[in-house]
């Protein structure tokens, strides 16, 4: 009687191991499968900036067969991507920092202090969230030209230090956080910056890296506010380089494909070393408790 039961228990035991392997392999096949379609097209994208010029439309079409490396160094030479790159660079890691700076001070005084027609102005900020770009696009370009900014790195970078979605964003999770740190920080002397500096600031590393990446990848692909207030060439950031690019070899794919994959480089790598900084930084944020 008793080795029945024991044989019963290991069968139910082994059957919901089997389930269970079941379950997690059909979650990861499924994932998997929609993933590939995400990267389909970088696929066609890298494989494209590698063939020949004559077989762009030949099979493979996702694996190259050839390496043509000269096509990245001709697209580099055939516009000013260094000059490009560079102008990208300055815009996206000021906007970036600016960010992160002025949104967890604006950020912390929601969440922390407490003064008149805080709550009022706090859904102002958040009411602006509904309102399209294109209506602000003109008043924007008015105030930057009234400043003497056009075709300066000032027009590309101040306009979008401010980020009600990262006020907000920063701002709830610092709602999480007890009052308590800011009262014994306070009691043993600190002031409000230093206690938004030295205690808000190390134990919001999730939330801090989740805006960052935000910021970077849309200063780094943002088009429309560049091409307003940027007219020479040597103020172009990359995404208008390589639009100009696209209309200059409209069907030369090749070269095309190779100016987009230089392009796209930095925005994956900085996405990806982000996203690791973001995994640990949730799981510090855990052994702290």
């Amino acid at each position: 009687m008793g080795s029945r039961r024991a044989r019963s228990s290991f069968l139910d035991q082994y059957g919901y191991r089997i389930r269970r392997a079941l379950s997690h392999l059909s979650i990861h096949a499924i994932l998997l499968f929609m993933g590939s379609w995400a990267v389909i097209p970088f696929m066609w994208m890298v494989t494209t900036s590698l063939k020949p010029s004559n077989q762009v439309y030949n099979p493979p079409y996702l694996l190259p067969a050839h390496f043509e490396w000269q096509n990245f160094a001709e697209a580099w030479n055939e516009a000013p991507f260094g000059r490009f790159y560079l102008n990208s660079a300055i815009m996206a890691v000021a906007i970036t920092a600016g960010q992160l700076v002025l949104s967890s001070l604006a950020a912390y005084a929601f969440a922390r202090l407490h003064f008149p027609g805080r709550d009022l102005l706090f859904f102002i900020f958040l009411g602006t969230l509904m309102v399209p770009i294109y209506v602000t696009l003109i008043p924007a370009y008015l105030l930057v030209h009234h400043l003497g900014w056009i075709n300066a790195y000032q027009a590309l970078i101040v306009a979008r230090l401010a980020s009600v979605f990262g006020i907000f964003l920063l701002g709830q999770y610092y709602l999480t956080f007890p009052t308590e740190l800011d009262e014994a920080a306070l009691m043993d002397g600190a002031s409000r910056l230093t206690v938004w500096w030295r205690v808000l600031l190390p134990l919001s590393e999730p939330a801090l890296a989740a805006l960052g990446i935000f910021a970077f990848l849309f200063a780094w692909n943002d088009l429309l506010w560049p091409l307003v207030v940027t007219k020479d060439m040597d103020m172009r950031t990359v995404q208008l380089g390589l639009a100009m690019f696209r209309g200059r070899y409209e069907f030369r794919w090749t070269l095309l494909m190779a100016g987009t994959v230089t392009a796209t480089l930095p925005s994956i790598v900085v996405f990806l070393l982000a996203q690791r900084r973001f995994v640990e930084s949730i799981a510090l944020t855990g052994l702290r408790g």
